[in-house]
């Protein structure tokens, strides 16, 4: 069913340009902002899934719960702050997809109650999306608007990202990991697993530590990931060709992505930009653009939600509360943000039952709290 969403929206998105809804000047304009993107999204989620598939986010893991050595406490900051790391440099759609399954199964392998770890990859995939352009493609479709270079951007919304996170984890001891949710005492460390080719494993390792240490120096986004996939790609090549199927290739998400910036700016000629102008309102008040974008983002998904506000915001600090809103925000309903949709369905793989009314209850408190912090953050240390 989200295949055929994702090829409706790209199918709508032609025919308003077919008919003239959306003149083909300003179809090409749309598109050639967003070929930067695609690439991003091609390459990084290539370099995500082999890197899975070398191994490194089970040794990882593995090695997370070794550390903990039993004590829940212990293992709640550690896989917090593995999930944020994840978030941060390799985008919340890696957390939520492939970060996922590998915690479910040390979950299992540990006899640890699966739903604590399950909430914190996709909770914080939202909330700890916020530091890079990298981390969420709401940053990355901001970014020229925005006019900041990676570096400047980190610069503006580091605090605003801690308080995220801050309040992120708060929440989730309070309702998922405290003993009176989670009613074990303690967990048995599971044995790291054997490395199956640790050329493959240091080649993806590499990628990945690479990829961050360019977007360090500031080299484009879709340079840095096209050079670590290119890494990773070619180790598989030699050492695992069976791996490199098409089923690597994130159509999906292109697909959507190419849709979404032909629906968009049709509706926002057809009276959707007067409509977000009456809700943003005229102040430039960045509480009220940031309640209005995670609101939206609940009802209609968070990347429509934050194309449609920001063709009305023009102030700095109005965009970064947008992203706020539009990141930490879209923690309540399953549709909300892709990474969410696609978290129910890797839960449901693995026969993981999330209880809906307190997903619902749990996700609206943190919303409200979450993106309260961190738009005062981003005032009061801007």
């Amino acid at each position: 069913m989200l295949d055929w969403i994702r090829i409706g929206l790209l199918a709508l998105g032609l025919i308003f340009v077919a008919t003239g809804l959306l003149p083909l000047e300003n179809a090409v304009i749309s598109m050639g902002g967003i070929w930067p993107i695609l690439i991003f999204l091609f390459a990084i989620i290539v370099t995500a899934e082999l890197t899975k598939e070398a191994q490194v986010f089970d040794a990882i893991a593995a090695r997370m719960a070794v550390l903990g050595r039993g004590n829940y406490a212990a293992l709640f900051f550690l896989s917090t702050a593995f999930a944020s790391l994840v978030t941060i440099f390799l985008n919340l759609d890696t957390t939520a997809v492939l970060l996922t399954p590998v915690m479910l199964a040390l979950a299992h392998r540990a006899g640890i109650a699966a739903l604590p770890l399950a909430m914190t990859t996709i909770w914080l995939a939202n909330t700890a999306s916020l530091l890079l352009p990298v981390s969420n493609l709401t940053n990355l479709l901001g970014i020229q608007r925005i006019d900041l270079t990676p570096p400047e951007f980190a610069a503006r919304m580091w605090a605003p990202q801690i308080a995220a996170i801050v309040v992120t984890m708060a929440f989730l001891w309070a309702f998922y990991w405290r003993r009176g949710r989670r009613h074990e005492l303690s967990y048995v460390p599971p044995a790291p697993p054997p490395v199956a080719d640790r050329v493959l494993f240091g080649a993806a390792s590499l990628a990945c530590a690479l990829f961050i240490v360019l977007l360090l120096l500031d080299v484009h986004v879709a340079i840095a990931s096209t050079v670590s996939a290119i890494i990773v790609v070619t180790a598989f090549f030699v050492r695992d060709r069976k791996r490199l199927t098409w089923s690597l290739v994130p159509w999906q998400l292109l697909v959507f992505v190419t849709g979404l910036f032909l629906v968009v700016p049709t509706l926002s000629e057809l009276g959707l930009k007067n409509l977000m102008t009456w809700l943003v309102g005229t102040y430039d008040d960045p509480y009220r653009t940031a309640a209005v974008g995670g609101a939206l983002s609940n009802l209609i998904n968070n990347l429509p939600a934050y194309k449609a506000i920001e063709e009305v915001v023009t102030d700095q600090t109005q965009l970064l509360a947008l992203l706020a809103g539009t990141n930490v925000g879209p923690v309540v309903t399953p549709w909300a943000s892709l990474a969410t949709l696609l978290w129910f369905e890797s839960c449901r793989r693995h026969d993981v039952k999330v209880p809906l009314r307190r997903f619902f209850l749990t996700g609206a408190g943190l919303a409200v709290a979450g993106v309260a912090a961190t738009v005062w953050a981003l005032v009061a240390f801007g």
